[in-house]
């Protein structure tokens, strides 16, 4: 009995001091797991042209790295015209709002309104559109620090050359992430092409930008898709030119579009390969997030599922694999 207590207590203290550790060093941290599994969807893609298009494994490998480089490049640029493009209409976005907020204190009973000037001083573009600039901020962040995930990239996929096929714990928990990183890619580029061509075709401003946004925060379990449904909101609110009728379609035809693809066929194609419960990815998503922040969230999944084969292999955690995957009843049969 007592070791045991020793032995819950160690693994608490060593949990806690590898959670510090990981906070500690995001920096380097953040950028190698990322290109980590970085590197694992261009194998995944590479792998795909080898096998159904039979193209030689160099030429793959190539091709998919320069993919990669030009999507790259193209987020960028797309980030880029939009923060201009928001810039160059603030001025006509803030005399909307102030509009908007005449209107509403005229409506209001005597004994509560306020000064206008004053609400208007609380209630602004800037604030409107805080939520949208601080998610572009943090892909601006993300691809200033690109260029050291693409070297980590870079000696991966070079290291990776001359490794024979990967077999075992690593071998199982490398398919199972190849296959969660290619279909989540998938899904997220159907969610964001919908989501991006749905907004043009409405006219809504920075719709471009919307649907990247879309495909970035699908790879988010359950929070990324509420979040990129209510992005378009404050735009929505300060552009003049968009109708009551346009603005309902640009928050439901999206909306219908992110509960088909999450909730039909993304659990489809991922079938029982991840074997987590919801609450298990609920509570990563929580947990990376606060370690590391959006890119925390992003890599809460593959993270969680390589921990949870590690718990497999080896008998003394076993029981963790089997409460991450919710088989409660196992860990009542076992005691």
């Amino acid at each position: 009995m007592e070791t045991r207590v020793q032995t819950v207590c160690l693994v608490l203290i060593s949990t806690v001091l590898t959670g510090a550790a990981l906070y500690w060093l995001r920096p380097v941290m953040v950028p190698f797991v990322m290109a980590l599994f970085i590197t694992l969807g261009l194998r995944a893609g590479a792998e795909f042209l080898e096998q159904r298009a039979r193209v030689p494994h160099s030429l793959a490998l190539a091709a998919t790295i320069l993919l990669g480089l030009a999507f790259l490049a193209g987020v960028g640029v797309l980030v880029s015209v939009s923060v201009g493009e928001f810039t160059a209409k603030a001025d006509l976005y803030n005399a909307y709002l102030r509009q908007l907020v005449e209107q509403a204190a005229g409506l209001a009973p005597p004994q509560f309104r306020l000064g206008q000037e004053e609400v208007f001083s609380n209630i602004s573009v800037s604030t409107v559109g805080g939520f949208l600039g601080r998610t572009a901020n943090a892909i601006a962040a993300t691809l200033s620090n690109s260029f050291v995930v693409l070297v980590f990239v870079l000696f991966l996929m070079l290291g990776g050359q001359r490794r024979r096929r990967a077999g075992g714990m690593w071998g199982e928990a490398e398919q199972r992430i190849k296959r969660y990183l290619a279909t989540k890619a998938l899904t997220s580029l159907a969610t964001g092409l919908f989501v991006g061509l749905t907004l043009i075709l409405l006219g809504v401003p920075l719709a471009l930008m919307f649907g990247l946004l879309a495909f970035v925060l699908n790879f988010i379990p359950s929070v990324g898709s509420i979040a990129a449904t209510l992005l378009p909101l404050p735009i929505l609110l300060v552009s003049p030119e968009i109708s009551t009728e346009v603005a309902v379609a640009a928050m439901a035809v999206p909306t219908v579009i992110q509960l088909t693809i999450g909730s039909f066929l993304e659990p489809k194609l991922l079938g029982e390969s991840l074997d987590l419960h919801p609450a298990t990815i609920l509570l990563s998503l929580i947990l990376w997030g606060t370690l590391w922040g959006i890119l925390g969230m992003i890599l809460s999944v593959p993270i969680t599922v390589v921990v949870k084969i590690l718990c497999e292999r080896f008998e003394g955690s076993r029981p963790v694999a089997d409460l991450l995957a919710g088989r409660t009843d196992a860990l009542v049969g076992g005691t």
